[in-house]
């Protein structure tokens, strides 16, 4: 990966990190900052800020809100993920309003994904 710690974007990560929203804060305080595989929070992935990031299970997940849904930010976004997945990084895009309405879901389909991908990096 390019310089994996891009000095640049420090200062950019700490502010995010310091200015959650509040999808965000929820998914962090209520699931993330406690699950096994250890996520951290804004971290910077060569020229990108990943919203969470596990080492250990080799997963990003991004929470989108209705920005992301257009033609412009679709593009950057899958042009995004492509750079993660040559890395090995599985990509999790999860909408703002799903974390809303069905926080229990997108914990499951987090916690899931992250056993797949354990299990799978245990075998090789």
């Amino acid at each position: 990966m390019q310089s994996k710690h891009n000095k640049q974007l420090v200062p950019l990560a700490k502010q995010l990190r310091k200015e959650m929203t509040k999808e965000e804060r929820h998914l962090w305080y209520d699931f993330l900052r406690t699950h096994p595989a250890r996520f951290t929070r804004q971290k910077v992935l060569g020229k990108y800020i990943a919203d969470f990031y596990s080492a250990k299970a080799r997963i990003v997940v991004e929470l989108d809100g209705s920005q992301h849904y257009d033609a412009d930010n679709m593009e950057k976004d899958a042009q995004r993920t492509a750079f993660l997945n040559h890395y090995g990084l599985t990509v999790l895009r999860i909408p703002n309003n799903e974390v809303n309405r069905n926080f229990s879901g997108v914990c499951e389909y987090i916690d899931t994904t992250v056993q797949q991908s354990l299990s799978q990096n245990q075998r090789f």
